[in-house]
């Protein structure tokens, strides 16, 4: 089931993309997506995990400078105007977004009172930057760009978080990975997987680097991750 949500803040409002498993009440899962919007990557992502018994939550964080965006990354034009987006996005006022979000799904009446976030990307960096600065009951974030720039915040970080780093990253180099590596290593709740000869954005539905053996490894970690923290025993 799908629907459009509202999310209004007293910054403004954006819409986010809703999947809806079939047994509710259910925890709910912020997704956030890549400098690509909420396309359809992020919408089979969100509907991915409503099958696993999630209440799925995609809010458009590129309200402010250009809603609605819904990129692939399968042209020039289309990988220029996403760069473009990149640089213009407010990492702080997405973060804001986020907790916004959360406070949402939280008091959504289908779902129960535990909550997650899952990134990609830019929203892997955004997931990191949430887990330090908001604190989610369970946070994953997928290959998070320049997270290497943001470590004076690890020792904020409370909530379980689960990183998956792609070893040939062409935008997350090899000293950066080390560097996220030995930020988070030794925290009980913090867990951080690289998969080797794998480039950026291995778990990219339909993307031009999608790998489904590393995908189909780094989600099913990913499954069994947010089942432990999100999903009641």
């Amino acid at each position: 089931m799908h629907d459009p949500l509202q999310i209004t803040t007293t910054r403004g409002s954006f819409t986010a993309y809703v999947a809806r498993p079939q047994k509710l009440p259910a925890p709910a899962i912020v997704v956030i997506h890549e400098v690509f919007g909420v396309n359809a990557d992020m919408r089979q992502s969100c509907d991915e995990l409503a099958a696993q018994g999630y209440l799925a939550i995609c809010p458009d964080l590129f309200w402010r400078i250009a809603p609605g965006v819904d990129l692939t990354d399968r042209t020039e034009a289309e990988r220029a105007r996403a760069l473009a987006l990149y640089n213009a996005f407010d990492l702080d006022a997405g973060v804001n977004d986020i907790a916004a979000a959360l406070q949402v799904a939280r008091a959504m009446p289908d779902a129960t009172s535990k909550v997650g976030v899952v990134g990609y990307c830019l929203g892997g960096l955004l997931a990191f930057l949430t887990a330090a600065r908001v604190g989610p009951d369970a946070v994953v974030a997928y290959y998070p760009g320049n997270a290497d720039k943001y470590l004076r915040e690890a020792d904020q970080i409370a909530s379980p978080l689960s990183v998956h780093l792609a070893e040939k990253d062409e935008y997350i180099p090899a000293d950066a990975q080390r560097e996220i590596s030995a930020a988070l290593k030794g925290r009980p709740q913090v867990q951080v997987y690289s998969y080797p000869d794998r480039g950026h954005a291995f778990a990219r539905h339909r993307g031009i680097a999608y790998d489904a053996e590393a995908a189909a490894l780094a989600n099913g970690r990913t499954a069994a991750f947010l089942a432990l923290h999100l999903q009641p025993r």
